[in-house]
Parts: structure tokens; C-alpha cells; sequence
């Protein structure tokens, strides 16, 4: 009896698992095809597609400060510099000179009690060093920003901050505004 009612069961469960196959429309057929193709072309590319981001720069004409292995490193975060170059910042601490990726993490760093001396960003036109006090942001562009969702590019005139504003949008700034504006990341 026992045996009766165990294969009763098993053929119920078996019933409930049983799934008809529709074949697939014909136009999620096309579409299917017309993605292979998409993908073949890709794969016959000499060189794949890359976006890249606004702040990144070629390796030659990042400026490094730091020394070492991890030079390419936010001393903060662990970014990489050049990959974040034009939001970049350098100081002194101590006796040697660091580089953070972002106003965001010299701002971390100043809250943690850091003392740092003569801070630098990199001015998005020139790519050199300016100091900060001499420095127009531009906050709140249509541009991704660098540890933060509110975007703060430099630079050393205000015509080029002029520009770059009716370009991507944002509010002109000096480095203490923008500062405070780092500061409501945190």
C-alpha cells in the first residue's frame, strides 16, 4: 500500500514539473541574429571601443609627486592618479609631498587633522600644478566627479572656468567654497 501511495506522489510531482516549450517569436528570433551580428563586427574590430572618463589623462602627462611603488596611488583612497588626473590635488605633509586623486580626500585628510602646506590642483587646461588659492572651480558640472557626485574641476583663469561652465554647466568657485562643498560629502 505504502509502495502504491509513494508512486502516486512521485507521478503528481513529476505531472506539476512537465512544461510546454513554445518556440520563440519570430521577431526575438531576429533580434537574437541581429545581436550575433553586432557581436561578430565587435570581435572583427582591430581595436575595441573604450570610453574615456573626462578626468583620465595619458600616463605621460600625469605629474607624480609620490615616490615608490604605490607613486600612482591616492595616499588616501588607494585611486589611481592618472586615471583621476584632472581632479588631483598634491601637498606637503611632513617632509615629503603626497597626491590625492580628489579635493574630496585632501578634504578627508585635512578633517582627520592632517597639517599640509602648500596644496596644488591640476588645472584642467594645462595639466600643471596651480596652487589652490589661485584656482577657479567649476562645482556641479555635467562632468562625473571623483569620489563625489558633485563634480569640482580647476583652473588657473577664470576665462577658461567661463568656458568650460557654458560647455558642461556648474558654479564658479574659489578653493574655500569648493572645500565646503567637499565637506557635505562627508
Amino acid at each position: 500500500m505504502i509502495k502504491i501511495i509513494s508512486a502516486i506522489v512521485v507521478m503528481i510531482a513529476l505531472s506539476a514539473c512537465t512544461q510546454t516549450v513554445k518556440p520563440a517569436p519570430a521577431k526575438q528570433v531576429q533580434n537574437k541574429q541581429v545581436m550575433k551580428q553586432k557581436i561578430v563586427k565587435q570581435k572583427n574590430m582591430k581595436k575595441p571601443m573604450k570610453m574615456k572618463m573626462f578626468q583620465t589623462v595619458d600616463p605621460k602627462d600625469a605629474i607624480l609627486v609620490q615616490k615608490g611603488e604605490g607613486k600612482n596611488a591616492c595616499v588616501i583612497c588607494g585611486m589611481n592618479l592618472t586615471k583621476f588626473y584632472k581632479t588631483s590635488h598634491i601637498a606637503t605633509y611632513g617632509d615629503k609631498e603626497v597626491q590625492y586623486c580628489s579635493i574630496h580626500c585632501l578634504e578627508d585628510h585635512l578633517n582627520s587633522g592632517a597639517e599640509v602646506k602648500n596644496p596644488q590642483v591640476v588645472d584642467v587646461t594645462s595639466l600643471k600644478f596651480i596652487p589652490v588659492l589661485e584656482a577657479y572651480y567649476v562645482v556641479g558640472s555635467d562632468l562625473k566627479g571623483t569620489m563625489s557626485r558633485v563634480s569640482k574641476y580647476a583652473f588657473s583663469s577664470l576665462e577658461d572656468a567661463k568656458a568650460f561652465q557654458k560647455k558642461h554647466g556648474g558654479e564658479i568657485m574659489d578653493f574655500r567654497a569648493a572645500l565646503e562643498k567637499a565637506k557635505e560629502d562627508f
